[in-house]
C-alpha cells in the first residue's frame, strides 16, 4: 500500500507540476473497467505472493515465479490471440519443467504455500498482459506515467482494506518501531519511492518490447534472488532441488536466444 501510494503521488507529480508527458484523461466506463481490473489482479499477485512468502522459502518462491512467462503466453494468446514462434514456446518447457523437479526436491515444500504462489504467478502474468493492451490497443492507448496515475489509486484502494483486515495494528506497529529507530520512517520512504521507477520502467519495458519478454527479464532477477536468499536465510536446499532451479534458469537463457532469432 506504502508503494502504491508513492506512485500516486509521485505520478500526479511528474505529469501535474513537472509536465513530463501531456496528462491523458480515461476515456470511457470500459477503459475505466480494464485499469480498475489492472489494480485488482496487481494486488492479488502482491498479496497471494506475500502470504506464499509465510509458508515457502524465498529461494523455492522465486523458482515457482519464473514459470510466469509460460503463464503470459498462455494469457497472452487467449486475450489478444498473439503468438510466439514455436521455437519459443518450445524453450518454455525447461523454464516449467525445472520448477517440477525443484518442487518435488524441495524439503521445505508446503501445498497451500505453493498454491498461493502459483496463483500469484498467473496473476503476475494477466497484469502483464492487461498492462500490454492498456499500453498498446488503439483508441484506448495510455502511455506509462498516466497509466500509472490511474492505476495506482485504485490499487491503494484495494489494499486499504487487506491491509487492515491480514495485518492486525499494523499502523501502531509501524509507529512502535519508529520511536525506537526513526530510520524505519527513511527506508519505507525510499522502498515505496524505488516503486515508483520499478513499476514505470516495467511498463516502459512492455510498451518497447512485449509482455512474455517482460516476465523472461524478470527471472534474470529471480536466479540472483534464489542464491542470494539461500546465503542469508540458509534455508536447506536438497540437489534435486538446485538442479531444477538451474534447469529453469537454463531455459531462461534459451528463451532470450530464441526472441532475438524470431526478431
Amino acid at each position: 500500500m506504502c508503494h502504491m501510494t508513492a506512485c500516486s503521488l509521485l505520478s500526479y507529480i511528474a505529469i501535474a507540476w513537472m509536465k513530463m508527458v501531456p496528462m491523458q484523461t480515461i476515456r470511457s466506463r470500459v477503459q475505466f473497467f480494464k485499469i480498475s481490473a489492472l489494480s485488482l489482479v496487481f494486488c492479488v499477485s502482491v498479496v497471494f505472493g506475500n502470504i506464499s512468502l509465510r509458508f515457502l522459502p524465498v529461494s523455492f518462491n522465486q523458482a515457482v515465479g519464473a514459470t510466469t512467462p509460460f503463464f503470459t503466453a498462455v494469457f497472452a494468446y487467449l486475450m489478444t490471440l498473439e503468438r510466439e514462434a514455436w521455437l519459443t514456446y518450445l524453450t518454455l518447457v525447461p523454464v516449467v519443467a525445472g520448477v517440477i523437479i525443484a518442487s518435488g526436491g524441495e524439503p521445505s515444500f508446503n501445498l497451500f504455500g505453493f498454491i498461493m504462489c502459483i496463483s500469484a504467478t498467473a496473476a503476475r502474468a494477466l497484469k502483464t498482459v492487461l498492462q500490454g493492451i492498456l499500453l498498446s490497443s488503439e483508441g484506448e492507448k495510455l502511455n506509462s506515467m498516466n497509466l500509472l496515475l490511474y492505476m495506482a489509486p485504485m490499487a491503494v484502494v484495494f489494499l486499504l482494506p487487506a491491509t487492515l483486515i491480514m495485518e492486525e495494528n499494523v499502523v501502531g506497529i509501524t509507529l512502535a518501531l519508529a520511536r525506537d529507530d526513526i530510520k524505519i520512517i527513511w527506508y519505507l520512504l525510499f522502498n515505496s519511492a524505488l516503486a515508483y521507477f520499478v513499476n514505470l520502467t516495467n511498463f516502459l519495458v512492455t510498451k518497447h518490447t512485449s509482455a512474455l519478454t517482460l516476465q523472461v527479464l524478470g527471472n534474470a532477477k529471480g536466479a540472483v534472488a534464489v542464491v542470494v536468499s539461500i546465503l542469508i536465510f540458509r534455508n536447506p536446499v536438497s540437489v534435486t532441488g538446485m538442479l531444477g532451479y538451474t534447469l529453469t534458469v537454463f531455459g531462461v537463457i534459451l528463451y532470450s536466444e530464441a526472441k532475438k532469432r524470431s526478431k
